[in-house]
């Protein structure tokens, strides 16, 4: 051989070292190898062995096996769905219990969750049969359907993860906390901790240690599943359900919500959540996040049949991000409570939003105008129905120039009566002709026929944000006056034996005392306005609070309490206004010494009184048309 063949092949054995060295496993690729192999046996033996005492792989070992299966195979069955955790996959069920004044904790070892929250200084009304009411303790995710389940990522198991609601947790209480430990082998173990303070606020984290070589590599996120059914805990069932959701808020946006009033699902993904709230009528349970936010979120609402005891599911996925570190843990806070505005706002985070005051102008109103004003007339007035009446007799004083201008405008109205009717003399059926005069002579008097409309119109903004104020304010909530037990519900004083369709099986006397006075506000009023020219107007404000009735008789009786108050405020403005404040004598002077002025062209009226003209010339033209027509 000569010295190249040598030389050649020292080469191509030191190339073969090389690609040795280079393509050979790292300890670490050694260790999940051998992982890999020894978890692919256990499934195997597991698997000869349920099929030695006649048990299929893909069936599930019933009870009368189990007791068959020696201890030896119980534990393979544990190793292979729970890996490091089929320690804590076997246990008893125990519970735990924190609380303060406010609520009662019940938890669960296994799962380590909260099982039920009871509030101490709240309860729910419930009626039987007969109608009769009755009081019972308000508890919130206590239905045994519900799930607070993380999934840890362990490699090398059937199931893919270990869903932390099949894990027993080893319990200790330390003062006003509790710890919850599942163990995956020495000094490895994933942990729950609640520490509750004098409030509805609960500092909640959990923590991972030792773990970084149990959970996967390739996982980037742990996922909770969060599922929460909604109890019926109000009066108002309708109200109940259209006030319930689930609310989130990302870190870089304002907050949204699921639909209220049908199945929804929202994914916001690629977003940082600081917050999820499960969310009834008057209470929420809330989980926010501390510092590092979740990485997204999925979250589904859904309504359940009204024969169902619950009233919705919610369910939510949060993703928890995962760094895989030896020692990590991730901080959460929760709340678990009533939607109190002064609680959640102490939060800073847009929390108090899940109070459904409404959106735009009216939640503006009512968050910063009727809602401060309320607090500040309630800490000195003990009943609501009383701080109603003020709040009404408040908005009627601050309202009162516009109302004066309002009952001004139709003195003048009044004054101009006379003249109007024998004028419509002339032009016998004509209905036109005589609503043409008449828009002539409320300009020639300088009478506006639509002054008493603006402050109505500008009223409107309050009434339409006090429609949301009182079923969203706790502090109407079982607060009783007069006959009604509930001011945030419908008030009821009459059961009816049958039900009526759009109206109920009730009778809402607030509603009935509404509707009533404004039936008498309307008569007085319409006794000094001509309508010989619109006769279907006189009707239809007659009709009006006759279907009132039916559209109010389930309302908030807080609100039709405040609309009854505000129409007897009305009426006695009206009486005093008219009667002592306004000048009779002084009007119809002002109406004599406008008509001497010269007018000036244009204005409102004078478009009305050009339309009319031309209303009145088409009429004509089809007249002359279907008269030639009939002719023929």
């Amino acid at each position: 051989m000569d010295k190249n063949s040598i030389t050649g092949l020292l080469l191509i054995f030191l190339l073969l070292i090389a690609w040795t060295m280079v393509t050979s496993p790292t300890e670490e690729q050694i260790a999940e190898q051998n992982r890999i192999r020894d978890s692919i046996n256990v499934a195997q033996r597991l698997q000869d062995s349920l099929t030695n005492i006649g048990v299929r792989p893909d069936e599930t070992v019933k009870p009368t096996q189990a007791a068959t299966i020696p201890d030896s195979l119980k534990a393979l069955q544990l190793s292979g769905s729970f890996g490091p955790f089929a320690t804590s996959a076997s246990g008893t069920e125990s519970e735990h219990i924190l609380e303060n004044d406010v609520f009662k904790i019940t938890f669960s070892n296994k799962g380590g969750y909260i099982k039920d929250v009871l509030l101490k200084k709240y309860q729910k009304l419930v009626a039987d049969e007969a109608g009769e009411e009755s009081k019972e303790a308000l508890h919130l995710m206590e239905d045994l359907k519900n799930r607070f389940d993380y999934f840890l990522p362990v490699g090398n198991i059937s199931t893919g993860a270990v869903k932390t609601s099949d894990l027993y947790f080893d319990a200790q209480k330390q003062g006003n906390s509790i710890v919850f430990r599942a163990k995956a082998g020495p000094g490895q173990y994933f942990e729950q901790k609640y520490t509750i303070g004098d409030n509805y606020h609960i500092d909640y984290e959990i923590q991972m240690v030792g773990l970084d070589n149990v959970l996967r590599r390739d996982a980037e996120s742990i996922k909770l599943n969060w599922v929460n059914y909604l109890d019926r805990i109000e009066r108002n069932t309708s109200y109940e359900k259209n006030y319930s959701t689930a609310y989130y808020k990302p870190v870089d946006d304002d907050y949204d919500y699921c639909s209220c009033t049908g199945d929804d699902q929202e994914d916001v993904d690629g977003q940082r959540i600081a917050w999820i709230s499960h969310s009834h009528q008057f209470f929420n349970s809330t989980l926010m996040s501390e510092g590092v936010a979740f990485t997204s979120a999925n979250l589904k609402t859904q309504m359940m049949e009204d024969d169902n005891k619950d009233m919705k599911k919610l369910e939510t996925d949060l993703m928890i991000p995962l760094k895989h570190q030896g020692n990590e843990t991730f901080a959460m806070n929760w709340y678990i409570g009533p939607n109190k505005y002064e609680n959640l706002s102490a939060y800073d985070n847009d929390l108090a939003y899940i109070i459904p005051f409404g959106s735009g102008i009216f939640g503006t109103v009512n968050r910063w105008i009727i809602r401060p004003l309320f607090d500040f007339l309630s800490s000195f007035i003990g009943s609501a129905g009383i701080v109603i009446f003020v709040l009404t007799l408040l908005v009627k004083m601050v309202l009162f120039p516009l109302t004066y201008k309002m009952l001004y405008s139709q003195s003048k109205m009044q004054a101009l009566k006379p003249r109007i009717e024998k004028m419509g003399e002339k032009f016998g059926d004509d209905a036109q002709a005589k609503q043409m005069e008449t828009m002539k002579m409320y300009r020639e008097y300088g009478v506006n026929p639509l002054g008493g409309c603006m402050p109505m119109l500008l009223q409107m903004p309050i009434w339409f944000a006090l429609y949301r104020f009182f079923p969203a304010s706790i502090e109407f909530r079982q607060a009783s006056f007069l006959w009604a037990s509930d001011l945030s519900s419908f008030d009821v004083f009459a059961n009816l034996p049958f039900e009526i369709p759009f109206y109920g099986a009730h009778v809402s006397l607030f509603t009935l005392l509404w509707a009533i006075s404004t039936l008498i506000y309307t008569f007085y009023n319409s006794r000094h306005m001509d309508m010989s020219a619109n006769p279907a107007m006189m009707y239809m404000q007659y009709f009006m609070p006759v279907m009132f009735l039916f559209f109010f008789n389930n309302f908030a009786s807080g609100l039709t309490c405040y609309l009854l108050f505000s129409n007897v405020i009305n009426i006695a403005q009206t009486l005093v206004t008219k009667n002592y404040i306004i000048n009779k004598d002084k009007v119809e002077q002002e109406l004599s010494d406008y008509k001497k002025k010269p007018k000036k062209k244009g204005g409102f009226q004078e478009r009305l009184e050009k339309a009319m003209k031309e209303q009145q010339k088409i009429q004509a033209e089809r007249e002359t048309k279907g008269r030639k027509k009939n002719k023929r």
